[in-house]
């Protein structure tokens, strides 16, 4: 059987600057309640740049 994902919700990143929508990850909204602020490299940027949570994908 597979394991149930419970409290972790899928999201998207998207770069502050440009906005470019670049990656998705989970987070557990029990244990990171506020939203993710993560710098990561942005390729359309060409640079490290600060990448914010957008929305929740299903």
């Amino acid at each position: 059987m597979a394991k149930k994902k419970g409290s972790r919700i899928i999201i998207g990143l998207k770069c502050s600057e440009c906005g470019a929508f670049n990656y998705i990850t989970e987070r557990n909204k029990v244990n990171t309640p506020e939203k993710l602020a993560i710098r990561k490299y942005c390729k359309r940027c060409r640079k490290h740049t600060e990448h914010k949570e957008t929305s929740k994908l299903k």
